[in-house]
């Protein structure tokens, strides 16, 4: 796996701090008590199950794993020298059961990343273990206020540090924005985390009743774990199912290929070119694959219509976007872009629909998708005429700016066409009715 200098030197780094960390840990290794090795063992099988069936979130490219409440766990019952050991092992034996059956001309290219996994897994518990070691405690027993607080703090130092190595890897292989990641993972993930510290801090409440006790909130924890993937899994097959029905109907014409990926590759170059940030960005790319999935319900003979359509018609092609918004707005992955399908049809100067909006009225991830969806259905082939040429449809553009589209949008849309035409890109494949 070829990486960028600064992710290498960053892998390199974790991997030697994790080895240095796992070196103290093996030479200060207590003496474990019957009732901890059986901890031990029973906490690595739990760790190795929640990373091999970790939740992926398909909206912000991330796993989340139950993992790090048995990881605390183990640092607050075990202590910070035992639970290295326990984090590593169960970390190597995860990474190797998720690349099982992978074949031995992959495992090169695997190496990195379990590595990096492995590591950052590893100092996340050991430089969380640092601050228990700060009060001289070899575990928590969680019967005095201050062993709650040195728990919280245990626990910040271990979530931060994930999510920012993480997020570091992320931005320095992808070319993304750290902050904006940062952000939205803090953002998004802070309150399922906070839930799995409360139940390792649980864990470690029982552990000081007895060993047994322990096993009673592991049932519990197990739960949530699956009924949080089960919801992640709902949400990923819901927004496959919008796009897939996208596509459906995009194909009810043989000039309907490919339009809504064709735009929401475009919007996506447009908000690059303005400068729009990265969470923009993404939700420009959600909206405009789902943003004619209304016309499931125009009938045929109006959306397939080979010529004009008159005013009746016309009156039922503008439902559309209303019914687009209404489809996909009980969705909470398709929450924040309701609106932006609902007005995507809008036009600066006030004349589009459903609601006459105009200028900044309309929201701008509506603007920068209308903008796509005009140039997608000017530049490809129409029942009724032949696609623009490059120069046909630039013109048009320059035309419809303070008008149709945002002036601002539209000077963005004119530089990354012309940008395509001087590398010769080639012109879009097919497009519906897009204008309608």
């Amino acid at each position: 796996m070829r990486l960028p200098l600064r992710a290498a030197v960053l892998v390199s780094l974790l991997v030697l701090v994790s080895l240095a960390s796992l070196g103290w840990g093996f030479a200060h290794l207590p003496q474990p008590t019957p009732d901890n090795l059986v901890l031990f063992f029973v906490f690595a099988i739990l760790a190795v199950f929640a990373e091999v069936y970790a939740t992926w979130i398909p909206a912000y490219k991330w796993e989340i794993s139950s993992s790090i409440a048995i990881y605390l766990a183990g640092l607050f019952i075990l202590g910070p020298d035992l639970v290295l050991p326990l984090v590593f092992f169960s970390s190597v034996v995860s990474e190797l059961l998720l690349r099982w059956g992978t074949r031995k001309a992959e495992w090169s290219s695997a190496i990195v990343p379990i590595a990096f996994n492995v590591a950052q897994a590893t100092v996340g518990v050991a430089a969380a273990g640092v601050l228990i070691r700060v009060f001289q405690r070899g575990a928590l027993e969680m019967r005095r206020p201050e062993d709650f607080a040195i728990a919280i703090g245990a626990f910040l130092i271990l979530f931060l540090l994930n999510v920012t190595l993480v997020v570091g890897i992320i931005s320095t292989t992808q070319k993304r924005s750290f902050w904006h990641l940062l952000f939205e993972n803090l953002r998004a993930f802070v309150i399922q985390y906070a839930v799995l510290c409360v139940s390792a801090i649980l864990l470690a409440v029982l552990r000081s009743i007895s060993v047994w006790h322990v096993f009673l909130a592991l049932f519990p924890l197990t739960l949530v774990h699956i009924s949080f993937r089960s919801y992640l899994k709902l949400q990923t097959q819901a927004r496959s199912t919008f796009e897939r029905i996208s596509e459906l109907l995009d194909t009810r014409d043989h000039y309907t290929a490919v339009h809504s990926s064709e735009v929401a590759v475009l919007a996506m170059e447009i908000g690059r070119e303005m400068g729009m940030p990265q969470g923009e960005l993404e939700q420009i790319d959600i909206a405009a694959r789902v943003h004619d999935i209304g016309k499931v319900a125009i009938p045929d003979s109006i959306l397939l219509k080979p010529g004009p359509l008159n005013d009746a018609e016309w009156k039922v092609m503008k439902t559309h976007p209303v019914v687009s918004a209404q489809l996909i707005e009980g969705l909470e992955i398709y929450s924040t872009v309701a609106s932006a399908v609902r007005h995507e049809h809008e036009r600066w100067d006030g004349s589009g629909y459903p609601d006459g909006l105009k200028g900044e009225e309309i929201p701008l991830i509506s603007r920068v998708i209308a903008a796509a969806d005009i140039y997608n259905a000017l530049s490809t082939d129409r029942p009724y005429r032949k696609a623009f040429t490059h120069e046909e449809t630039a013109r048009m553009i320059r035309d419809m700016q303070g008008t149709d589209i945002d002036p601002s949008v539209a000077v963005a849309l004119l530089r990354v066409i012309d940008r395509k035409q001087a590398k010769g890109v080639a012109r879009p494949a097919a497009a519906e009715n897009a204008l309608a």
